[in-house]
């Protein structure tokens, strides 16, 4: 299982409402790591990418966020380019969302 780290965990803070942090965080520890195609343990980076993208394209939704990572699961790379991080591989870590208003 891949950790979710902390650059992970201030995004989803910055997206979704503090009674929702815990929920999602486990959700991407169990759903969007290793147990996508072609990603294992020791891709941490490809997995922190993902999360990032199917974090960026939820828009701080639940609903939305396990759409985007079942889209992840049939083809993490349309999940990328969607998010705009697909031609360049550190485009994820300039993407900074702002906190939510909630």
């Amino acid at each position: 299982m891949i950790p979710v780290s902390n650059q992970t965990r201030r995004r989803v803070e910055s997206l979704f409402h503090e009674s929702e942090w815990q929920r999602v965080l486990d959700y991407l520890l169990r759903e969007c790591g290793d147990n996508l195609p072609l990603v294992d343990s020791s891709y941490e980076q490809l997995a922190e990418r993902i999360r990032f993208a199917v974090l960026k394209l939820s828009h701080g939704n639940f609903k939305k966020l396990k759409e985007q990572t079942r889209e992840a699961g049939m083809d993490w790379r349309d999940v990328l380019m969607a998010a705009g991080f697909g031609e360049d591989t550190e485009a994820h870590l300039a993407w900074n969302p702002e906190p939510t208003q909630r």
